[in-house]
């Protein structure tokens, strides 16, 4: 309410502004000349007032002290007759020097003393001295009033006092205030009238510009009411003109804006890096896509927030002091790394989930117009990924080492295993040994074949073949089995085994055998505390393609994967074993059973209400004719070509 009081006592167009400073300047201009006039004609009157009292007292003092000389001071009476028959004239009279009055018109006031302001200005009186004053009365109003003592032969006989009505100044005073209002009347209306007419002069045209200004804050991208018309020849004329020429300047200059934006926001958005900027506080001000995909989170989570709202401690500490020197230094700070590790409470960090992020950035200055920062920019790099490999790649590098050693030290064993085997049979065979004797030494062999076993699985693992074959997989996971004999004893599992009869696969054995040997040691990883392990191999129909071929099942009761894991159990680098896990043994297997054609379903669950945990893999390779052409024998033509160039 108060603001629409203030706009409409406000003028707002230059018609409204030119008319009421016009007017005001008018109005104080005649005020002005009025109250000086005022002011000089008060001075007059009061001039007049003073000089007729002067001049009545005067009289009256003549008349009163010839009375008074003659012995006949009741003739003073007539002389106050005389005085107050003047219109300006209230009443008069004459006091004894006590103050009380002994003459007076009207005679209502004989006998009655002098009042405290009249015996005031007697205090004040000197011989001969004539004092003028204003005196308030309740039936006439302020009075104008003299007095003047009145001596015969010396001696004080009596005071005169005289009493004038203002009204006739007053009254003159009235009659020039009258013209004076009139004419001020006619001057302002005459003023009103010319300013009118020039204001809509000037302001026509300039309402034409207005309505264009209008027109462009409401729809920027619309020109259909330009270029404006020109209604007059002057310098608003010129103006329109210059304002025309402008919106066409401002909308080329806004196409090429519109593209260099267009291609920027473009580029900011689809760039494989983040952007984030940042103010002094270092609250985020923008950023882009990959940014909010790097963290997970969509790009309204982060606008407004400080990094310490959205980043954990130590790096939204490190990012802090890096973006202050840059502001106080105006240097970029470049190739700072930033490792997050996800927080405590992912609530108030808003990291991904199950995620670590490792970031190499570069903090630049943003300068403004003025050349001065306003805001720091982050490019930010997304190492995560090539840490977790290289992390991998040096776990696998140690395993690749342990393997070949283990291969050295298997294919060594081997010699001296080899005579140790003969020396048993010829102790066997040696006529001088009893019953208890014979039955150790065969037990020795046995134990023997076992680890002379176990050697050579070693050997195949490093020697996989680099041809087809084809291959009994019952035999295959058995050396898989015996080869995870200790752990499956150690961890107390079950193992139950239901194999169809020559099951055989036209494959890679080796590569097969890696594809076991991973299923069957996450199967034994995921329990720890005992378990059973279930194993199928058995010829089957796929029901997706209709292939003949064979099925493998390797299923576990152990901790089971979740949802969100078991989408991601083939992808690369991905592991749950943050310690011993390289996240490249499935990745492999799937690649493995892509290369031969095969299938491979999961099922898993955590344990639950009404419901135990475990997982079920599933595999399926189809058989050697449906390979034909674009199988296993089209790999190995590639493999070889590869191997000839």
């Amino acid at each position: 309410m108060e603001r629409n009081r203030k706009s409409f006592w406000r003028p707002r167009t230059i018609r409204q502004q030119l008319i009421l400073g016009l007017l005001l300047v008018k109005v104080f201009s005649i005020l002005f000349f009025v109250l000086l006039l005022l002011q000089v004609e008060r001075k007059d009157m009061l001039k007049r007032s003073e000089l007729r009292v002067e001049y009545l007292t005067n009289s009256l003092l003549v008349e009163v002290r010839q009375a008074f000389e003659q012995g006949q001071p009741s003739a003073s009476l007539n002389a106050i007759q005389i005085v107050t028959n003047s219109p300006s004239t209230n009443y008069a009279k004459v006091t004894d020097p006590t103050g009380k009055t002994i003459y007076a018109n009207p005679e209502s006031l004989v006998g009655q003393m002098l009042t405290p302001v009249e015996q005031e200005k007697l205090q004040k009186l000197k011989e001969e001295d004539f004092v003028t004053y204003t005196i308030p009365d309740q039936r006439y109003g302020d009075l104008y009033a003299g007095v003047r003592p009145v001596y015969s032969e010396g001696k004080l006989c009596a005071y005169v006092w005289v009493y004038t009505n203002p009204s006739l100044e007053k009254q003159q005073m009235s009659d020039l205030l009258r013209v004076t209002a009139m004419f001020v009347i006619v001057w302002l209306v005459f003023t009103l009238l010319l300013v009118w007419i020039l204001a809509s002069s000037i302001t026509r045209p300039l309402d034409n510009l207005l309505r264009g200004t209008r027109a462009i804050i409401h729809s920027p991208e619309s020109l259909k009411d330009f270029p404006l018309p020109i209604t007059s020849n002057n310098e608003v004329a010129d103006l329109t003109i210059a304002f025309n020429l402008m919106v066409a300047a401002i909308e080329e200059q806004r196409s090429g804006l519109r593209d260099t934006l267009s291609l920027l926001d473009s580029m900011l958005a689809h760039a494989p890096i983040g952007f984030a900027f940042l103010d002094r506080r270092c609250r985020f001000v923008r950023i882009n896509g990959f940014f909010t995909q790097m963290m997970g989170h969509p790009n309204s989570r982060y606008i407004g927030r400080t990094i310490y709202e959205m980043l954990p401690e130590t790096s939204a500490r490190e990012l802090e002091a890096a973006a202050q020197s840059v502001f106080q230094t105006g240097e970029p700070v470049v190739d700072m790394e930033l490792n997050m590790l996800e927080g405590a409470e992912p609530d108030q960090r808003l990291l991904p989930a199950g995620k670590n992020l490792s970031w190499l950035t570069r903090i630049y200055p943003v300068k403004s117009s003025s050349a001065e920062i306003g805001w720091v920019g982050v490019i930010a790099m997304d190492t995560s990924e090539r840490k977790r490999s290289e992390e991998a790649m040096r776990r696998t590098e140690k395993l690749a080492a342990t393997g070949r050693l283990a291969a050295s030290i298997a294919h060594e064993i081997n010699n001296p295993l080899e005579a140790v085997t003969n020396l048993l049979y010829l102790l066997r065979n040696h006529t001088a040994l009893d019953s208890v004797a014979y039955q150790y030494a065969t037990l020795a062999e046995h134990e023997l074949r076992r680890v002379s076993e176990i050697t050579q699985q070693t050997l195949r693992f490093y020697r996989q073949s680099s041809h087809a074959t084809e291959t009994n997989l019952c035999e295959l996971m058995d050396s898989i089995l015996n080869l995870n004999h200790g752990r499956l004893l150690a961890l107390d599992v079950r193992l139950k085994k239901e194999y169809a009869s020559e099951v055989q696969l036209y494959c890679y054995s080796g590569e097969i055998r890696q594809v076991f040997a991973n299923l069957v040691g996450n199967a034994l990883d995921a329990m720890p505390t005992g378990g059973e392990l279930r194993i199928r191999i058995r010829r089957t129909h796929s029901w997706l393609t209709g292939w003949s071929g064979v099925r493998v099942t390797v299923a576990d009761t152990g901790s089971g994967m979740t949802s969100e894991v078991r989408k991601r159990i083939f992808d690369a680098f991905f592991t749950t074993k943050e310690v011993t896990g390289t996240g490249l043994g499935l990745w492999v297997s799937n690649e493995i059973i892509g290369k031969h054609q095969g299938l491979v379903q999961v099922r898993s669950r955590v344990a639950g209400k009404g419901h135990a945990s475990g997982s079920v893999f599933f595999l399926f390779f189809p058989d050697r004719e449906k390979l034909t052409g674009d199988g296993l024998d089209a790999s190995l033509a590639a493999d070889t070509s590869g191997e000839t160039k």
